[in-house]
């Protein structure tokens, strides 16, 4: 190589030392400014809303539960938990071939290798001059074929782990969907409460401040007894305290609402509600025995503890498979272009047996933790069954007591604002206070307000049941129906979950 070129390859070797060195040195902590969280903030908010189908109309709960199966945030993230994990197992499944590795080098020294030798008889020094068996600068080629039947054995068992780590990311996104939609249902019927009675209790407020107006005027003009006027007063004021608390307690429900569908928080959403409850008959002549299987069967917590119990035992596997010998085998083509070697192209093929004899000292321990490892795992298996089962009854009682609790709600709803009615009929012949059509109004809000609470505890427990029994709608493809397919696929599935009749008790895919 002329010497031009090997001045410029080490003038380059010291240059990218200098550069490496002062690249170091120069690091420092580059905190982030306003405008960078302001910019990426903006970017993601557009991001989020990205692909998010406008709400035009009234929203009902089949389609808010549609919108949270295509739209909502922590549901893309599962999705993409599962994906990332599937690439997992693609990924890792290359690693179970031999490896073809490809190299090429260049080497330069700034003067010949010389080498001297001896006798081996006598120990003198050759009288022949030095020689030289290398060039001082040369390129050389490797082409290498290498496969260790301890690494294919490895990676067998962890490409299975991979695919049950692929099944652990489905049940956890099963799990994550059933309590989307358990949060969407309470959310909705919170929003439709707090859309019906927003309205009344701002009535109910105004009422009650022109009547407390009213008693201070008249306690100022001396038209009442001072004392009375008092107890008037704090009647008022006490049952403004329970009008503002329900105002505040429903402020925040169309907003939770819309954070579950994505849609923006400062939108003015429109719920529907639904002709009909929730039934509960099928599930009261439902045995809780069938209920015990299915969710034995489909569970998805206990579905995920099955899947971690078969990752334990291959681990296991792969821990006995480090106390084996390794064994592998290499074929390699390789190249030179130095000029002293006679043969400058030759191949090489190879076997080799590997065995740390030292690792045997440590088999024991690593025998006893992978099998403490399946024990663990089988124990939380079994914990999570029992679990599983008592949460079967438990949810069943807390669906059934939630209806009683609603049918109850109802009749005193109606049974205050049939007292309402009469109180406000009563107040326009003057023949009732003021302070009474207000204690009357609030009992009937707030009656009403129990009543919407508890619709919105019937789908709770109607969700925490399904979740329960591992039931979720058939979705397969969510991301590519459109929205009104969804919305009707959604309905198809509550429907008939809340059928007079009883429900097929089945597993569904997504």
């Amino acid at each position: 190589m002329p010497a031009s070129i090997q001045g410029f390859l080490r003038l380059g070797a010291v240059a990218s030392a200098a550069l490496a060195l002062g690249a170091c040195s120069s690091l420092k902590p580059q905190p982030l400014t306003a405008n960078d969280i302001a910019t990426v903030s903006a970017a993601d908010r557009q991001l989020a809303q990205n692909g998010v189908e406008p709400l035009h109309g009234p929203l009902t709960q089949d389609e808010a539960i549609a919108r949270a199966i295509k739209y909502n945030l922590s549901r893309r993230t599962r999705l993409m938990e599962e994906a990332i994990a599937q690439g997992q197992l693609d990924v890792g499944q290359y690693d179970m071939l031999p490896r073809l590795v490809a190299s090429a080098g260049y080497t330069d020294r700034n003067n010949d290798l010389i080498t001297r030798s001896t006798d081996s008889v006598t120990g003198a020094p050759s009288l022949s001059h030095p020689f030289i068996s290398s060039a001082r600068s040369a390129t050389t080629t490797d082409l290498s074929f290498t496969w260790s039947l301890l690494d294919f054995g490895q990676s067998y068992y962890a490409s299975r782990q991979n695919a049950d780590h692929v099944l652990v990311a489905g049940e956890r996104r099963r799990k994550a969907l059933h309590n989307l939609i358990q949060e969407v249902r309470t959310a909705f019927w919170r929003a439709a409460g707090a859309q019906k009675l927003h309205a009344s209790v701002r009535a109910a407020i105004a009422a009650g401040e022109d009547a407390l107006k009213d008693s201070k005027k008249a306690e100022s003009e001396r038209l009442r007894n001072p004392l009375d006027a008092l107890r008037y007063q704090r009647q008022l004021l006490e049952n403004l305290r329970l009008l503002e608390a329900i105002e505040q307690d429903l402020s925040t429900a169309r907003i939770e609402l819309a954070a579950l569908c994505n849609l923006p928080l400062a939108q003015n959403i429109f719920v529907a509600e639904s002709t009909g409850d929730a039934q509960v008959a099928a599930w009261q002549a439902l045995p809780v025995e069938r209920m015990e299987e299915q969710a034995i069967a489909n569970n998805a917590e206990l579905r995920e503890s099955f899947y971690n119990a078969r990752i334990a035992r291959l681990e296991t596997r792969r821990a006995l498979l480090k106390l084996f010998p390794g064994l592998s085998f290499s074929y390699e083509v390789k190249g030179s272009n130095d000029a002293y070697l006679i043969n400058q192209h030759w191949n090489e093929a190879g076997a080799r047996i590997s065995f740390n004899l030292l690792g045997l000292l440590s088999a024991p321990t690593q025998m006893r933790l992978a099998d403490a490892g399946v024990a663990l795992a089988e124990q939380q298996r079994m914990t999570t069954q029992m679990a599983v089962l008592a949460q079967v009854h438990v949810a069943r009682l807390q669906y059934l007591n939630a209806q009683r609790q609603l049918d109850r709600a109802d009749a005193i709803w109606k049974v205050d604002g049939d007292i309402a009615k009469h109180v406000t009929n009563r107040e326009k012949a003057q023949t009732q206070t003021q302070l009474d059509v207000v204690a009357n109004q609030t009992a009937a809000i707030l009656s009403e307000l129990r009543r919407y609470q508890a619709l919105a505890q019937v789908h709770a427990a109607a969700g925490k049941l399904q979740a329960t029994l591992g039931l979720e709608p058939a979705i397969e493809g969510s991301q590519s129906m459109t929205l009104g397919e969804l919305t009707k696929v959604v309905a198809s599935s509550m429907h008939q979950w809340e059928a007079p009749s009883a429900p097929a008790v089945a597993a569904t895919t997504q």
